[in-house]
C-alpha cells in the first residue's frame, strides 16, 4: 500500500484538479507524490515519482491557463525542491534502516549467549519457557533464567531479575549466567553455588545494584529451593491443588551479602509425579490493566492445566497481555517445571 500511495496522491490531485477547473489551483499538491516516496522508497524511486510530478504538472498548468506564469513556475520550483529533499530524507531512513538491522543482529547473537534455549527434558522432568521484553522490538532484559543438567547433582536452575534497567542490567545479568553456568557443574549443594553467585557478584557490582533470584535443584520426589529476595514460586500438583511456596528461609538479593543479613537456607518442596511448579519475575506480578489491578497470577493459574507445558504457559502469557492491554511495562520470566505423570 505505501509503494503505490505516491502514484495515487499524485492521481488524485490531478483528477481533482481537472474537476476543479482553472478557478481553484491544487497543484502545489502534487509534491504529496515525492514527500510520499520517501516514506517507503529508495532515492531512485523518489526522484523517479518527483520526475512524474512535475511531468503531470505541465499539461495541468496548460490546462488553467498558467503554464509560463510566475505562480507554477513556482509550483514547479516547489515539487522539485520538495523532490530533492524526500530524496535527502529517503537516503538518511535507508541508512538508519541498515543500521538498526546491524543492530538487530548483535542483540540476536547476545540473546543467544545470555539467554541461550535452555533443554525442553531431562529425564521425566518437561521444561517450557516464557520471556516478553519491556523494551520495544527487544529480546533481552533485566531478567534473566538458565537450566543446567549435571551428572552429579541432577537438574540445577537459576531464575532472576536485575535491579535497574537498560544495557548496564544486561551487563549484570551476563555475569550473573556467566558465575551460574560455572559453578552449577562444581557445587556439590545450592548454599556452596550461592555463595559462588554471591562472590563473583561482589567483584562486578556497585553497593547499591543487587539481583533477586531463586535457585533449584530437582530431586527423584522433591525439589530443592534456595532464595535470594525473588517472588516465591506457585506449585500446581497432580490432584489439581495450586498454593504459593512459602519459603521460610528466604534470604537478601545477590550482591547484598555483605550487609550482613541472614544468608537463605535450602528448603525442600515435595515435587512427585504430575506436579509442576512455576517461577517468574515480579515483572509477572506487577502488571497493571488500565484500572491500576495487578495481574492474578494465582487465580489465573489454572492456565497452566494442561498437558503440554508450553502450550499451556504460552496460553498463560496471553492471558497476561490481554491484562495489561499493551506492551509490559517490565520484563516478565516465567519457566515452568512439569514433572510427567507415570
Amino acid at each position: 500500500m505505501l509503494r503505490s500511495l505516491p502514484f495515487v496522491a499524485i492521481v488524485v490531485v490531478a483528477i481533482t484538479d481537472v474537476l476543479a477547473g482553472p478557478r481553484l489551483g491544487f497543484l502545489p499538491l502534487l509534491t504529496l507524490g515525492p514527500t510520499f516516496a520517501s516514506v517507503s522508497g529508495s532515492v531512485r524511486r523518489t526522484a523517479i515519482v518527483g520526475t512524474l510530478a512535475v511531468g503531470v504538472c505541465l499539461p495541468l498548468a496548460q490546462y488553467n491557463g498558467l503554464l509560463g506564469k510566475a505562480q507554477n513556475n513556482l509550483t514547479i520550483a516547489t515539487i522539485v525542491g520538495v523532490t530533492g529533499a524526500s530524496m535527502v530524507a529517503s537516503h538518511l531512513r535507508i541508512r538508519r534502516e541498515r543500521e538498526l538491522a546491524n543492530v538487530r543482529i548483535v542483540a540476536e547473537a547476545a540473546q543467544r549467549v545470555l539467554l541461550r534455549p535452555v533443554p525442553r527434558r531431562a529425564g521425566d522432568l518437561r521444561i517450557a519457557l516464557s520471556y516478553t521484553s519491556a523494551a520495544a522490538e527487544a529480546q533481552i532484559g533485566g531478567d534473566l533464567y538458565e537450566v543446567v543438567v549435571t551428572t552429579a547433582n541432577g537438574v540445577r536452575l537459576l531464575i532472576g531479575d536485575v535491579q535497574g534497567k537498560g544495557l548496564a542490567a544486561v551487563e549484570t545479568a551476563a555475569w550473573v549466567l556467566g558465575a551460574f553456568r560455572e559453578a552449577a557443574y562444581d557445587e556439590p549443594d545450592l548454599s556452596g553455588l550461592g555463595d559462588r553467585l554471591e562472590t563473583s557478584l561482589a567483584r562486578h557490582l556497585d553497593a547499591e545494584q543487587f539481583v533477586t533470584a531463586i535457585l533449584a535443584e530437582v530431586h527423584e520426589d522433591e525439589i530443592t529451593l534456595l532464595n535470594f529476595g525473588h517472588p516465591a514460586p506457585l506449585l500446581l500438583t497432580g490432584d489439581g491443588q495450586i498454593s504459593e511456596v512459602d519459603l521460610p528461609n528466604e534470604g537478601v538479593p545477590l550482591g547484598l551479602g555483605g550487609l550482613g543479613a541472614g544468608v537463605p537456607k535450602p528448603y525442600q518442596v515435595p515435587f512427585g509425579q504430575g506436579d509442576q511448579i512455576l517461577f517468574y519475575t515480579d515483572g509477572v506480578i506487577e502488571a497493571r490493566d488500565d484500572g491500576g489491578a495487578f495481574y492474578p497470577l494465582l487465580a489465573r493459574a489454572d492456565i497452566l492445566q494442561c498437558v503440554d507445558p508450553q502450550a499451556a504457559l504460552d496460553d498463560l502469557r496471553a492471558d497476561l497481555l490481554d491484562h495489561v492491554g499493551g506492551p509490559l511495562p517490565d520484563d516478565a520470566a516465567m519457566l515452568l517445571l512439569q514433572r510427567q505423570a507415570a
